[in-house]
């Protein structure tokens, strides 16, 4: 007979959503919110809205809002200590979260509390003592104990943690606890913690900065005061890299077109994002009364900095913000067009926006000079927005030293200001300096953690644009799979968004994958389209840096007619910009194009031109096609010694694809190759895959390696399959011997 109430678990139900499933942004931000605690991530991911799954809302900010049932349990747990162990908890937790301010010891010395009654917490695993104060078990259990006490309880801790900071710098934290020990409204102390706010501010704490312009929102009596000041709360949450917080405050607040368009920058639709940004520069430009709104970059108290001081001024910060939008369209013409309005409002803009509108207009010389004018703007503590800018410009002139110091000393600058958003957007650009100087190895894992740091920071489009640079990684690196699944990812999602770079990279890291499989035609094809149908889909810049290849592929299929101009404006950039790398690659297409032994000189000068350059993995390419041609000449012995010089190197790059290339070619003369691999059998493994087998050896889980690398599990299984094949093992325990062995050789 059928149970009148079945079991709960046999009931019918609607399907429950499961994390894997989640887009990668979203998942990554779920579990961070979570704590990484699989608990409230299991119970987050049953309450969120289509919407919020989607990743198009902001995930919920507060803990009673992650998970609820879990608080619940942990509550219950607190409040079943005896009272004395429970008082110390609490003020212990409110010393903690939000803001921590590590005045606990100094707190239980004055009032003189017997802190005994800790021993019965650890007795029972909910917390320990420590050298600095209560170590709780984990943080939900820290939140649970701080929301278990009664208002009363909390407001006389607070007041007490305040009392006791009265030291040099404390002020802000001291504030912070005035605040929470209110009882109401207080327009004089929303003032004491706004002003608190921009001390912190000025220092990096950003994460202090938003909890104190929070809190004086929430007591402050004005409503238009209470406006900015969660707005201001909102920008100190976005740079703080709380990208869900910022966009809740955002919407609770009056938000204005600075933030709106930083938002639409790094999630959004980047044309949107550019036309907020740069009527927002206009409008910073014309003299103001009262404080700049936040998200500019304004200076402390909103007084404007003196027009040409670019790394103070909030108008030109936004402005090169917009230059950023135009670069991720592909729309360069927009960067005439804020060069134009910059020109028009006084404003000084920087060098990357004019160097990028004059290099649209074919004014070469002039995008030079403004261009190496930003790229010397790289010295350390600068702003990290100008540097990345520094970097971007670097970039553009084929500077990759440059490039690289700019964008880590961005990272650097961010770090210090506590600018967390800012980190993973300077390793995006650092990326194309470590391709093209043929660190596959290293540039793979930089951009996957920034990666991750894109999605936990909620900045969708930089991850895009990082997808886009591990396919490069992986095409490089003959990883064919992973190529092709981080390209389809970064080309659905800025195709969607209008992400012109992102898509062009994508489509040119495909490209390079046919190129180096002898798939001609099709790389062609593709590197031809680079410039895309119009913004948002493809990128002038990236079919011009993708030139060298374009021709090679063009080479390959006798179709050379439109390589051939692409190769003349590509020339003659190079001769204006002097980078060794960019003629030393101008020379190895005019060999390519020219017939028979012809080409012998332009590639003994493209190789004379590399050794004075960076881009090593190239100079390997230039090298293969060399000692190709010299074959096809019957130049039997310099065909040998090019051949296997660009073997020796592409088997040092970790490029198996070019590697075979090589490899036939020496076939074909009739020459013995190198060993296909070295004695230590990891070498045979790409750089993913190897990154995933050390994380195997350490004990992560597939469902672990896939949350740390942004990868779905089905993909991590894959790579582990491809691991065991290559390395001809049957079991993990089998890959930690290996693993352990091949690190100690």
């Amino acid at each position: 007979m059928t149970p009148v109430n079945p079991p709960l678990q046999t009931r019918t139900s609607p399907p429950r959503r499961v994390i894997s499933a989640l887009p990668e942004g979203v998942r990554v931000r779920l579990l961070h919110s979570a704590y990484g605690d699989p608990r409230a991530a299991a119970e987050l991911v049953t309450l969120l809205t289509d919407r919020q799954a989607a990743g198009l809302d902001p995930l919920p900010a507060e803990p009673a809002d992650l998970a609820p049932a879990l608080l619940r349990a942990l509550r219950a747990e607190i409040r079943a200590l005896p009272d004395d162990t429970r008082l110390l908890l609490l003020l212990a937790a409110a010393d903690q979260y939000p803001v921590a301010t590590h005045a606990f010891l100094r707190a239980v010395t004055a009032a003189r509390l017997d802190t005994r009654p800790l021993e019965t917490a650890e007795a029972l695993g909910v917390a320990h003592s420590g050298a600095g104060g209560v170590v709780f078990r984990d943080a939900w259990t820290r939140i649970a104990a701080y929301e278990a006490g009664s208002p009363a309880d909390r407001r006389d801790v607070h007041r007490l943690l305040a009392r006791v900071l009265h030291g040099e710098g404390e002020a802000p934290r001291r504030s912070w606890h005035r605040g929470a020990a209110a009882l109401g409204p207080s327009g004089r102390l929303a003032a004491e913690l706004r002003g608190s706010a921009d001390r912190a501010r000025r220092t990096g704490g950003l994460v202090l900065a938003r909890a104190l312009s929070e809190r004086a929102a929430a007591l402050c009596p004005d409503s238009p005061e209470r406006s900015r000041l969660v707005t201001r709360a909102a920008s100190d949450a976005w740079q703080a890299g709380d990208g869900d917080r910022a966009r809740r405050l955002a919407a609770d607040g009056a938000a204005d077109d600075a933030l709106t368009g930083l938002f639409a920058l790094r999630t959004g639709n980047a044309t949107e994002a550019f036309d907020a940004l740069l009527g927002a520069a206009a409008q910073r430009a014309r003299p103001q009364r009262g404080n700049d709104s936040p998200g500019s970059g304004g200076t402390p108290g909103g007084r404007a900095a003196p027009r040409g001081e670019a790394s103070s001024d909030p108008a030109a910060l936004l402005l090169a913000r917009a230059t950023e939008a135009a670069v991720y369209t592909g729309d360069l013409r927009r960067c005439r067009d804020a060069a134009r309005v910059a020109g028009r409002l006084g404003i000084t803009s920087p060098g990357t926006l004019g160097g990028l509108a004059a290099a649209f207009e074919g004014r070469y010389e002039d995008a030079r000079d403004l261009l190496e004018a930003a790229a010397g703007r790289c010295g350390p503590g600068g702003d990290p927005t100008l540097l990345i800018h520094s970097g971007i410009a670097a970039l553009m002139l084929g500077d990759h030293t440059r490039a690289a110091t700019a964008t880590l000393r961005a990272t650097a600058s961010a770090r210090t200001r506590g600018a967390t958003g800012l980190m993973a957007q300077a390793m995006e650009f650092r990326a194309y300096a470590d391709f093209w100087t043929g660190r596959p190895g290293a540039g793979q894992a930089a951009a996957t953690e920034a990666l991750h740091q894109a999605y936990a920071t909620g900045q969708d489009n930089g991850a895009c644009h990082l997808q886009a640079a591990l396919a490069m990684f992986a095409a490089i690196t003959g990883d064919a799979d992973v190529c092709r699944e981080r390209a389809a990812a970064a080309r659905s999602y800025a195709l969607a968004r209008g992400l012109g770079l992102p898509a062009a990279l994508a489509q040119w890291a495909l490209a390079f994958l046919d190129l180096t499989g002898g798939r001609f035609a099709g790389a062609a094809a593709r590197l031809r389209a680079l410039a895309g149908f119009g913004p948002g889909h493809g990128h002038r810049a990236i079919r011009h840096l993708a030139t060298p290849h374009y021709v090679e592929a063009a080479v390959r299929t006798d179709d050379t007619r439109i390589a051939r101009g692409a190769h003349a404006d590509y020339h003659r950039w190079a001769t204006v910009v002097r980078s060794p790398d960019d003629l030393a690659l101008s020379a190895r297409c005019r060999a390519l194009l020219a017939p028979g032994q012809e080409a012998v000189e332009h590639y003994r000068a493209a190789l004379d031109l590399h050794a004075r350059g960076t881009r090593d993995f190239e100079r390997a390419r230039t090298e293969f096609l060399f000692g190709s041609a010299l074959r096809r000449l019957r130049h039997r012995t310099e065909a040998r010694d090019r051949l296997h010089s660009a073997l020796e190197a592409f088997d040092h790059f970790g490029a198996p694809h070019c590697a075979a290339q090589a490899r036939a070619e020496l076939r074909a003369l009739g020459a013995p190759a190198a060993p296909t691999h070295a004695v230590n059998p990891t070498a045979r493994l790409t750089a993913q895959q190897l990154l995933v087998a050390r994380m195997v050896a350490e004990g992560a889980t597939n469902r672990e390696i896939g949350a740390r690398l942004a990868l779905s599990p089905r993909t991590i299984d894959h790579h582990l399959r491809g691991v065991f094949t290559r390395l001809g093992i049957r079991s993990r325990v089998e890959l930690v011997r290996l693993i352990a062995e091949s690190e100690t050789s």
